[in-house]
């Protein structure tokens, strides 16, 4: 016999050491406040994350948020880790102050 939903009490705490995992709708609302990255601004890096070739055949570099395995594709659903995105990101604007 289950407990209905309103019998349920507390969700059950996270283990320690997995990673926080998003969709990038929800990785824009969390992190909105404090970059002001946007939903469509993550599908950008999202999308260039990998190198890539374009219609003449010339390489285009990735910016490599790929490498860092914040990206997780399961199907058509893409989560982000939050923990390495944000590594990500602020070693990209260290780059630009320097």
């Amino acid at each position: 016999m289950t407990p209905e939903r309103s019998e349920m009490k507390e969700p059950l705490p996270m283990p320690p050491g997995l990673p926080r995992l998003y969709t990038v709708k929800n990785t824009a609302a969390v992190l909105a406040p404090t970059t002001a990255k946007t939903e469509p601004a993550i599908w950008a890096d999202v999308f260039k994350s990998q190198d890539r070739f374009n219609s003449r055949g010339e390489k285009i570099c990735g910016n490599g948020l790929a490498a860092t395995g914040a990206i997780i594709r399961r199907g058509r659903k893409v989560l982000i880790d939050i923990d390495l995105y944000m590594a990500w990101l602020s070693g990209r604007e260290s780059e630009k102050a320097g």
